[in-house]
């Protein structure tokens, strides 16, 4: 009822998420959890709501647990930075308690905002091949917002750059906000290798073909790990 008041309202979101997981009901749970860090990526709950319904789901429907979700709604940018709006409008407005102040917000959404668009410049001198310029645009955007999908990009300019040590501590920063990411396996597994730490490298290969066992690129570097 409240989210029909005020669609994508993140309290909501992530109360239902754990009704749902309560009876659970994880598909359902997994769905609010993933909307709710639509809305606000830095919430920790969502996340670890996230991490605890994939593997639930995983144990539940096996490999192929993703194709049967029901579909995730996608948030529309008001509704990730409207949350300011209302004390702006009604300086003597009540604020609701555990939200942050509004310059807080605003600075946050705006930090996200440039966060993204540093991303997506590094995204574009990787498709150019300057690997070197990419690593500065997505270290810029890190320290503004600390995102997997980042890590794993900057992980794989260093692997081109032959700085190895640098890509296994990316891929490591990307395990922590999501330990089953297979980017950050398979790339930190290539590290591992170049580094000559076989056993580390095998590791992360076996861990990611529990998430995909058919992943062809994590077979044939395993093969190459085994020859090793």
């Amino acid at each position: 009822s409240a989210l029909e008041l005020v669609p994508f309202g993140i309290k909501p979101l992530l109360r239902r998420a754990a009704a749902y997981e309560a009876l659970e009901r994880y598909s359902l749970a997994y769905v609010d959890y993933k909307t709710a860090l639509q809305v606000d990526c830095s919430v920790q709950a969502a996340h670890d709501g996230v991490n605890r319904m994939t593997k639930a789901l995983l144990e539940k429907d096996g490999v192929n647990w993703r194709q049967k979700l029901p579909p995730i709604p996608t948030v529309p940018v008001s509704a990730q930075t409207r949350w300011s709006v209302p004390s702006a409008q009604a300086p003597g407005a009540s604020t609701p308690p555990a939200t942050a102040p509004q310059g807080e917000r605003d600075k946050t959404a705006t930090g996200m905002e440039r966060a993204r668009m540093l991303k997506e410049e590094g995204n574009e001198f990787v498709k150019k091949g300057n690997h070197k310029k990419a690593v500065e645009k997505y270290s810029e955007s890190l320290k503004l917002n600390k995102e997997c999908a980042t890590y794993t990009n900057r992980a794989l300019c260093y692997l081109t750059l032959k700085q190895y040590k640098e890509a296994a501590q990316d891929c490591t920063e990307a395990l922590k906000l999501d330990p089953k990411n297979v980017k950050a396996l398979y790339r930190r597994a290539q590290a591992f290798k170049e580094l000559k730490d076989y056993k580390s490298s095998i590791a992360d290969i076996k861990s990611l073909l529990k998430t995909e066992p058919k992943n062809t690129a994590a077979l044939r570097l395993l093969q190459e790990l085994n020859r090793a």
